[in-house]
């Protein structure tokens, strides 16, 4: 497939996981595919195991400097950006509660889960602009549903409420731009996150993610997504 109408996606937090997974399956799908992680030294490390068209990238998504070098290298490396998958997170409520979880902890999982998809899709937008099918998809979660919140899990399940009001947010803000976005909750998947008692595999917690980016009709924008069907924010 010629590189200028090959598809480019860009994956955070792609260097293992259901990330990986997703890389794994758009790459085999044909897609020019970079990877980020927060070391250089573990996207190459996750390029060299997809073996393929990757380009791994160093990316901090709760750091806007570090969010504006990549810009500048994915600009350098590509006149467009079809797919961005905003998978990046984390899940600091170890031992904590609604009630005892400290003001630092409830910022770092908004940094990173929250204000970190809205500056990269802030800062990605003129590079998805140029492109004729262009979408991004956040990695949500269940958690993040009202009808899903628990009081143990505290800043994970706000930073992905807040997550879904964004989804909302920047679907209807760039729709005129052509630009579709989704939110999708991938299950409980085995990952460092998940943990191993989890049912699904990465390979299924991606499913979804890579259906938004190659096959979901466009019509389907600001929607919250598992196994292909819409559910309830």
């Amino acid at each position: 497939m010629a590189r200028a109408f090959q598809k480019t996606v860009l994956v955070t937090g792609g260097n293992r996981g259901i990330g990986f997974a997703i890389a794994q399956g758009l790459l085999a799908r044909g897609y020019e595919v970079i990877i980020s992680a927060r070391s250089l030294d573990s996207a190459r490390q996750a390029a060299e195991k997809l073996q393929g068209d990757v380009i791994p990238l160093a990316l901090d998504v709760s750091d806007d400097q570090s969010i504006e070098q990549a810009v500048n290298i994915v600009s350098q490396r590509c006149d467009r950006l079809d797919v961005l998958v905003n998978n990046a997170g984390i899940y600091p409520d170890d031992n904590v509660n609604i009630l005892t979880i400290s003001r630092e902890v409830l910022d770092a999982a908004m940094q990173t889960n929250t204000f970190g998809v809205i500056r990269m899709v802030q800062a990605f937008s003129p590079l998805l602009e140029k492109s004729q099918d262009a979408r991004v998809i956040n990695l949500s979660s269940g958690m993040g549903a009202l009808d899903g919140l628990t009081a143990t899990a505290p800043s994970y399940c706000l930073s992905k409420l807040a997550l879904n009001g964004a989804t909302l947010m920047l679907a209807h803000s760039l729709e005129a731009k052509g630009i579709v976005v989704n939110a999708v909750c991938p299950g409980w998947v085995r990952t460092d996150m998940g943990g191993a008692a989890a049912p699904r595999s990465p390979e299924q917690g991606a499913d979804t993610a890579i259906w938004l980016a190659a096959e979901a009709p466009r019509s389907e924008t600001g929607k919250f997504w598992r196994d292909r069907k819409v559910i309830s924010y």
